[in-house]
């Protein structure tokens, strides 16, 4: 009798492995933008569609939303936020928020503290912080979302709010902002994902850095947030192909999980519009090593912005329809 129990749990376990779902996602913050602008998007069939119902018909299954604090015309705060995340949810989608704690763009080139922060001292900064944190979170789950992530910045690779949380000068400022909004999300969302988020993953020391600088001070994160995008990496020097991003990053993100004891997720990825086969066969090679080389540590893959055209050359559109790079995120495949 013990060995058929023994058995069957073996059994139940086995499959509850198998079983765990691997999310293929988009960053479609752009879609209010993209509609009080009159874009148009449409299917390979050339029917009409808004940007969130295209991704869920691609396959798509995870939807992730940054949010500004007060950016001019509304665009990504928290009002449009809920009403882009009602309707990904509809659609079946899960949800991640990025918070990206600044009035505009966040990343390792800039950090701008909001308008409304900018004469707060440290202490004001970190109050702030989780309430805006608090508060659009509350309004998403007041209205019914769900939300399985939530990333306390966006690209932290030098910290943030600069130069009170710019990591090189001032880490401890930077960790201790994190944690005041790893626990204001918490509030919240107490069973979400909170995710830190660096750039460039096939560069394993700014990820060092960073974790080891929050561990350091005791900041609490819940998974590793990575962004991954071949074209930057060799325009930067730090690889010359995208078969050493893509060796690289894997062998990272498995030495990250083991020392942070901590799954680490690629919430953005992106590859030329212009050479869609090419990307098509980066993008499934970067999907399937995720998902079958990592031992689980790695539970998603997320592109960003693939509607976008024009100025941004990593979309993964043409003429407003998506192109074959975007068959590489269908969940539906196995």
């Amino acid at each position: 009798m013990k060995k058929i129990t023994v058995f069957l749990l073996i059994v139940f376990l086995s499959i509850g492995a198998t079983a765990q779902e691997f999310w293929l996602g988009a960053d479609v913050s752009g879609t209010s933008e993209l509609e009080r602008h009159g874009v148009k998007l449409y299917n390979a069939a050339g029917e009409e569609r808004d940007n969130i119902t295209l991704m869920s018909e691609l396959g798509l299954n995870a939807a992730r939303l940054r949010v500004w604090v007060n950016p001019r015309g509304g665009e990504c705060d928290m009002h449009d936020v809920l009403a882009m995340a009602l309707r990904a949810q509809a659609r079946g989608m899960a949800i991640m928020i990025d918070f990206h704690y600044s009035d505009w763009w966040a990343d390792p080139g800039k950090q701008n503290i909001p308008a409304r922060w900018r004469h707060y001292n440290y202490e004001a900064m970190k109050r702030a912080l989780a309430m805006h944190t608090i508060e659009t979170l509350k309004l998403l789950k007041d209205n019914g979302i769900e939300v399985k992530w939530i990333q306390i910045g966006n690209e932290t690779t030098n910290g943030f709010l600069w130069p009170m949380a710019h990591t090189p000068e001032n880490m401890k400022q930077y960790a201790g902002l994190t944690e005041a909004g790893y626990r204001a999300a918490k509030k919240v969302y107490p069973h979400a994902a909170c995710i830190v988020h660096l750039d460039a993953a096939c560069d394993i020391e700014r990820y060092h850095t960073i974790f080891n600088g929050l561990k350091k001070y005791k900041a609490h994160f819940d998974m590793i947030g990575v962004s991954v995008y071949p074209y930057w990496d060799m325009e930067a020097g730090l690889t010359k192909s995208e078969d050493e991003t893509l060796e690289r990053v894997i062998a990272n993100i498995n030495t990250l999980a083991q020392e942070y004891n901590c799954p680490v997720m690629i919430v953005e990825t992106g590859y030329e519009a212009r050479r869609p086969q090419d990307g098509k066969a980066f993008m499934t090679r970067l999907i399937d090593a995720a998902r079958n080389r990592t031992g689980g540590n790695c539970p998603g893959v997320f592109y960003w912005a693939p509607e976008a055209e024009g100025q941004y050359p990593l979309g993964a559109f043409q003429n407003h329809r998506p192109t074959v790079i975007m068959d590489a995120f269908d969940s539906r495949e196995e």
